[in-house]
């Protein structure tokens, strides 16, 4: 899954670790879900998208998956 959380923190002037602290998470589970390393649970992603006042939809995008 992409998304935009790195994008969003450069915009919002935010550090990991002040993101990290809002969302209730460590500032590691930043950092891997900005390396497309963790997929974050629906009520992470709505607390992103709450934090940053954007959908959800304007953060994540699901990559296209070959279904072979």
């Amino acid at each position: 899954m992409k998304n935009n959380i790195k994008v969003e923190r450069a915009r919002n002037d935010m550090t990991q670790a002040k993101l990290a602290e809002l969302a209730e998470v460590s500032r590691q589970t930043i950092n891997a879900m900005e390396l497309s390393k963790y997929v974050p649970s629906t009520v992470l992603a709505l607390k992103l998208a709450k934090i940053f006042g954007r959908e959800v939809q304007d953060l994540f995008e699901l990559e296209k998956i070959d279904w072979k």
